[in-house]
């Protein structure tokens, strides 16, 4: 995620690698907005405390659902074409609870959904 909302033209992220299904779409388009309105985000996303809430491994493609804190408070949002700072609503949540569903492929296992829960955590 960090290297595709980094990257303005959004092709060197290989996301596919680890999102698939309404993940992967969902991480493009929202990428793509953020492109379109000439911004980019550079820094540190960060996963904390993930815990595993469900497991099921004896289905045809295994899946797990984690819940996790998303910490993106040193994730900075600029202009793309300026290099400056977009200021950002001072109540935005910056910590927040998100709870994701990963499935197994056959190289890997992906997320195929992410829901955050407006928590902070």
């Amino acid at each position: 995620m960090e290297k595709l909302y980094a990257d303005p033209n959004g092709k060197n992220a290989d996301l596919q690698k680890y999102a698939a299904s309404a993940a992967l779409k969902n991480a493009e388009a929202d990428a793509k907005r953020a492109h379109d309105g000439k911004r980019i985000y550079n820094g540190e996303v960060t996963v904390v405390n993930p815990t595993v809430t469900s497991l099921n491994i004896d289905r045809k493609i295994p899946n797990a659902t984690i819940s996790s804190c998303l910490d993106i408070s040193r994730w900075e949002v600029t202009h793309a074409d300026t290099g400056k700072t977009v200021e950002l609503p001072a109540s935005r949540l910056t910590k927040y609870l998100i709870v994701s569903t990963v499935e197994r492929y056959p190289d890997g296992w992906r997320v195929i959904r992410d829901d955050p829960q407006g928590k902070p955590c």
